[in-house]
């Protein structure tokens, strides 16, 4: 999410919000809206309004219940009463405008003579300016025909059809927009000092306003996301109320602090619990010293890897290289952008700072005429690698740069170097898209083509796929960054897509509705549930693997909603991914005789159990899992998972501190590489997460 605009926090003195799928989950009435709005809500100056399709009683009804808070005014009936709740009364002013030319048995009567499965909706939904009716799956031109016929009996009405299954009747000056102008013009003020939010086409009205800015949520129907393709509002990358407020943060109204990331309060869970209990008897104060020493130390080792074409994957002068081990002597694209991520606290550092950009400046301008970013440029010769072992290609490399360059330019607001690089970026967008090859909105990966570059797995790949999914939106907020909000919006939209498609996919459960075309984990849905995101599916097969880092960014990156993250959370912690140190990246580990094994894991013997990707602790993964658990709401785990997590990066091989790259599963023993550039970073990242660096 981009930062908050200042200039903008003071020229938004109205908000008009619809309630359903939009403020609250229609279903459940769940929202966090109430809470967050009467803890932050401004002092003075911004009124709140309800512009819903919902009558003025059942409104109240939602207030007095606890679910809404309370506000200044209620636009009701989709535009057709307005009611000052401060006074408990009807505008009656409005309702003289909506008199004109409406003539409610005329409009029965043309209904029930056209032809079609129209039924009229309960007489709750029901009043003089509104008739509703269910019409389920009406194409544009049936509604526009539905126009015409109103029109040849000289009725000059508005015709409002939304989620392809709700057709209102209304007065013709009757819709959201109408009404809230109306409103702003008795309050004195413009289009322009209006901030709406809606999810359905019965919202459009209020976009439609010039100057008018907006939230649209991302549970969104497809009919709103076409109607503001063209506007200058802000797509949410959180569903309903969690969007909403999202949508405030971004627009100045309320501060960070008011993102909220659960539900629900789980500390009182069984397994939460004995865990809190566990960590009580801690000493704060050891824990805490040890935190600071290492975040020093994480400097110093992040500083080791400053070279002139950006930051190295670990320290060149601390670690003799032979054989193939010399192509740590680069400028790696993954282990880069997860540096420059989790450096980017440190940007006002000059030394720092011009090594992330240079680093991905080094990246960008290796990227091959189509597109592809290296997976590492060489530091003797600037000569870029396209392939890891195998001659396999690296999808994520790319995918992280462009998370990061977004990253970057998102705290820096350095347009300008945005400006330069924006075509380079699209053209990576491509050549990733590119691997979608059946367009169903998911990538397509190689075995080995990832991170876990020795290890098997393959076409859809959780950890890609999330990835894939934050990029789109990344790439979609640069494009709004440069005022290109046309083409911003067909990302943002994309993304969504790509979201439902993981949760369809990755997590399986025996309560999915069977659709016509079904995914493979579908299809074995009687297998039973997963509290988890799922390790991959193929058309012939699933992994039902536990992958530790792709289950953690996907509530990070916004791929899960939090309830979701907390079932994954207690599992993990159940089975002790983050034992004896964090995190192993996968449970269980694949064995011998294992369906998964694959004999080249003896390579090196990398990959036998607990090693490496096979199960390793890996430092860097360990400062993404600090930050899982501080979002979730758990500090007090979180500061003591980063004391663990500051005691393995202590481990070193030959001395103290050396932020390895891997450890051993089961005994914590530290190997691979020392003073890894990304573990240093994620470790400073984490600290930050959890404020217990003062700036």
């Amino acid at each position: 999410m981009e930062k908050p605009n200042s200039e903008i926090q003071h020229d938004i003195n109205l908000l008009s919000f619809d309630i359903d799928n939009t403020l609250i989950d229609f279903n459940t009435h769940k929202s966090n809206f109430r809470k967050v709005w009467k803890k932050h809500k401004p002092e003075q100056g911004v009124l709140l309004a309800y512009n819903t399709g919902r009558l003025v009683d059942d409104v109240i009804h939602l207030i007095e219940k606890g679910t809404l808070p309370e506000p200044d005014y209620i636009i009701s009936g989709v535009g057709t009463h307005i009611y000052d709740y401060n006074k408990k009364c009807v505008v009656k002013e409005f309702n003289d405008v909506l008199d004109d030319g409406w003539d409610l048995k005329l409009v029965e009567d043309i209904i029930q003579n056209i032809d079609g499965p129209i039924n009229e909706q309960p007489s709750k939904y029901q009043h003089d300016y509104k008739r509703s009716y269910y019409f389920h799956n009406a194409t544009e031109a049936v509604i526009t025909e539905i126009e015409n016929t109103f029109v040849r009996a000289n009725m000059d009405i508005n015709v409002v059809y939304s989620q392809e299954q709700f057709l209102d009747i209304l007065p013709k000056w009757a819709n959201k927009g109408n009404a809230l102008q109306w409103l702003l013009r008795k309050l004195n003020l413009k289009a322009s000092n209006a901030l709406v939010a809606g999810d359905s086409g019965n919202d459009s009205a209020m976009f439609d306003m010039e100057d008018i800015k907006g939230i649209v949520v991302a549970n969104a129907h497809e009919e709103l996301y076409k109607y503001t393709k063209y506007r200058q509002i802000y797509h949410a990358e959180k569903d309903c109320g969690d969007g909403v407020i999202e949508g405030l943060v971004y627009y100045g109204i309320l501060p960070e602090e008011a993102i909220v990331a659960s539900n629900t309060d789980h500390t009182e869970d069984y397994i939460i619990q004995q865990e809190l209990n566990s960590i009580a008897s801690e000493d704060d104060k050891e824990k805490l010293d040890l935190i600071l020493e290492g975040y020093e130390k994480a400097i110093i080792a992040l500083k080791k890897n400053i070279t002139p074409l950006g930051f190295s994957a670990c320290s060149i002068e601390d670690n003799i290289t032979h054989g193939t081990d010399e192509n740590y002597h680069s400028v790696w694209a993954r282990d880069g952008a997860i540096t420059v991520i989790g450096s980017l606290s440190l940007v006002d550092d000059e030394e720092i700072h011009k090594c992330q950009r240079q680093t991905l400046v080094t990246l960008i301008e290796n990227s091959s005429r189509n597109g592809q970013i290296p997976s590492n440029v060489r530091l003797k010769d600037n000569q870029p690698d396209y392939s890891g072992v195998g001659g396999i290609c690296s999808i994520d490399s790319g995918i992280w740069v462009v998370i990061a360059f977004y990253e970057y330019v998102n705290v820096t607001k350095d347009i300008k170097f945005l400006r330069k690089y924006i075509g380079d970026i699209k053209e990576t967008m491509r050549w990733l898209g590119a691997h979608d090859s059946n367009n169903d909105a998911l990538l397509e990966i190689p075995e080995a083509g990832d991170w876990t570059d020795l290890f098997g797995g393959s076409y859809n790949i959780l950890y890609d796929e999330i990835l894939w999914y934050r990029s789109n939106v990344c790439f979609g907020r640069m494009l709004e960054m440069l005022g290109d909000y046309d083409e911003a919006g067909e990302y943002i939209r994309w993304s969504q897509v790509i979201k439902k498609e993981i949760l369809q996919n990755f997590w399986p459960s025996t309560q999915q509705k069977l659709f016509q075309t079904v995914s493979f984990a579908e299809r074995q849905f009687t297998l039973g549930d997963t509290p988890y995101l799922i390790q991959q599916t193929t058309p012939f097969d699933f992994s039902w693997r536990c992958d530790v880092f792709g289950n953690v960014l996907a509530f990070l990156f916004g791929t899960v909603d939090a309830e979701k993250a907390h079932q994954t959370f207690k599992f993990m912690l159940g089975v002790g991914v983050n034992d004896p140190f964090p995190v192993s990246n996968v449970y269980p580990v694949v064995t011998p005789g294992d369906p998964d094994w694959k004999p080249y894991y003896t390579v090196n013997l990398l990959n036998l159990p607990n090693h490496y990707h096979n199960g390793g602790i890996w430092p860097f993964v360990g400062g993404f899992w600090v930050k899982f658990i501080g979002k979730l709401g758990f500090r007090d785990m979180a500061i003591s998972e980063l004391h663990k997590l500051a005691l393995i990066n202590k481990e070193g091989l030959n001395d103290e501190w050396e932020f390895n790259e891997w450890a051993h599963g089961v005994t914590g023993k530290a190997m691979g590489k020392a003073y890894q550039a990304w573990s240093a970073a994620q470790y400073i990242s984490a600290c930050h997460a959890l404020k217990i660096i003062k700036k």
